[in-house]
């Protein structure tokens, strides 16, 4: 509970950063904003997103600015300076440890690989690994968004194709569970959304050989809608030892669009609570009151109980 808590925080301070990503920002403001001390709050943020506060808004900087440079002709000194380096060298630096190459380059070989006259192109190849599924996943784009990243160079991208789709689409994939057998994982990342009418969220189902669901969270229960910006999300469950599979993916169910990025699985300890809430249905061994007798018996009982309560 005190993880959730903590969830919605570092949610609306990323919300805040991303606002006021052109101002200087303090980790003392920002802790400010979600009513924590700046000390207590950078323990919080760094367990949960994996960074500190400042390499944080360092990395949306970068990755702003590199959108920038493909898509204005804003000169790489000025791109620098209003993103808060001190210098262009400063900039070009950052910019290398982060992409591996440097403005300039980066600039160009963006422009070349990816521009039209037009614009920026969705790329609707599906990257290696992930597959396209879902009840109606031909009302959906699904593909590679190279315009809006969150840490890298391009995002997952799920967008009706009209407003009353029907169904819902998924961007997933499935591996063996082998590894992680009887142990807990976290299925991590962060989404975009923007006018998500019904909702949207990460999921993770853990099937048996016989492809029996043993666990299963979609975040139906905590959906993303409406228009959010990148935020932080997970999903937590154990693997049972007689699990087979591992299905991850994000979904998006009507009207809108959700983006994928800094995806990140992982095992943890049980300080790291289980994230659906209601169990699955144990199953029976055999059929049962196959002539559908009413349990008369059972509702006496219960009656009685309720009497003496």
């Amino acid at each position: 509970m005190l993880r959730k808590h903590y969830m919605t925080a570092v949610r609306d301070s990323i919300t805040y950063v991303e606002e006021h990503l052109l101002t200087q920002l303090s980790l003392a403001e920002i802790a400010e904003q979600v009513s924590y001390s700046p000390f207590h709050f950078h323990r919080i943020f760094q367990s949960i997103v994996g960074m500190s506060l400042t390499e944080y808004i360092r990395r949306r900087r970068l990755t702003h600015a590199a959108s920038e440079l493909v898509l204005s002709d804003e000169r790489v000194l000025e791109i620098a300076l209003k993103y808060h380096f001190s210098s262009q060298e400063a900039f070009s630096r950052a910019f290398k440890q982060v992409f591996h190459i440097s403005p300039a380059k980066y600039r160009k070989f963006t422009r070349n690989l990816f521009l039209t006259k037009e614009d920026l192109p969705l790329n609707k190849l599906i990257p290696k690994g992930w597959m396209p599924s879902g009840s109606n996943p031909n009302e959906y784009e699904i593909g590679v968004d190279t315009r809006k990243a969150h840490g890298g160079k391009a995002s997952a991208i799920i967008r009706s194709k009209h407003e009353s789709v029907h169904g819902f689409a998924t961007m997933m994939q499935m591996f063996k569970a082998r590894k992680y057998r009887e142990k807990r994982v976290r299925f991590s990342a962060f989404v975009k959304s923007d006018q998500v009418a019904n909702w949207a969220g990460l999921w993770m189902r853990v099937d048996g050989e016989a492809d029996e669901i043993l666990a299963f969270d979609n975040m139906e229960g905590r959906p993303i809608k409406g228009t959010t910006s990148w935020s932080p999300y997970e999903v937590v469950l154990d693997i049972p030892e007689e699990a087979s599979v591992i299905n991850i993916g994000i979904l998006l169910a009507g009207s809108g669009t959700v983006w994928l990025d800094s995806v990140e699985f992982e095992e943890v300890d049980d300080s790291v609570s289980v994230t659906s809430g209601d169990p699955l249905l144990v199953l029976p061994d055999e059929p049962t009151n196959l002539h559908f007798e009413l349990d008369f018996e059972g509702a006496i009982n219960n009656e009685a109980k309720e009497e003496k309560g």
